[in-house]
């Protein structure tokens, strides 16, 4: 697994595996990261919470465009450990990354200290996590007022973002192979503070 762009194009991460554990593929980061590009996104202002965090290959590539921070969260002690790894060999600031060693529902269940401009969601596929995930983030204020939240699951899942995501407008849908992507930021029209979220 390696780094598009930026300061570490070209270095390697190491990845695990584990149940539901998959590492998003090239293709699929690098129209991820010229989607958000294209939109204006201007990465030293940038601070960046990558949930389901896995190998880190969303935060890292953030990181390494020049985003500000970056907060990982991730279940598994093996790839929690593997992600501190990573940043120690990219020569990281301990400031500029923290790493969450804990079920995602939990650490999104509390308020957010200060809310993020990027948040990925790249949930295990087949538990049905990404509404429930998406109402806490909205819920607990993690998303900052013009942040962007983008999901990656799988290709033809039931989901649709405009109808079971009150409160967000989608940015783009769109399906790469068997993966799809997902961007929203915040609907001006509705309250932030709206939180009902389908669970289906």
């Amino acid at each position: 697994m390696r780094i598009i762009s930026g300061e570490f194009r070209g270095r390697q991460l190491k990845t695990t595996t584990g149940p539901g554990y998959r590492p998003a593929m090239g293709k699929v980061r690098g129209a991820l990261f010229s989607m958000l590009e294209a939109r204006g996104l201007l990465w030293p202002e940038t601070r960046v919470l990558d949930v389901f965090a896995g190998s880190g290959s969303l935060g890292f590539e953030a990181l390494s465009r020049g985003a500000a921070e970056a907060l990982f969260i991730e279940s598994l002690p093996k790839a929690a450990a593997l992600l501190r790894e990573n940043a120690e060999k990219l020569g990281l600031a301990p400031q500029r990354y923290h790493i969450v060693n804990e079920e995602a529902g939990k650490a999104l269940n509390r308020p957010a200290a200060r809310p993020f401009d990027l948040i990925f969601i790249d949930p295990p596929y087949r538990r049905n996590l990404l509404a429930p995930t998406v109402k806490a983030i909205l819920r607990r204020g993690w998303l900052a007022p013009e942040g962007i939240i983008n999901a990656e699951v799988e290709g033809g899942l039931k989901f649709d973002p405009a109808k079971e995501t009150p409160g967000l407008a989608v940015l783009a849908d769109r399906e790469y192979g068997q993966t799809r992507v997902v961007l929203w930021t915040r609907n001006i029209e509705c309250p932030s503070s709206t939180p009902a979220l389908s669970t289906r």
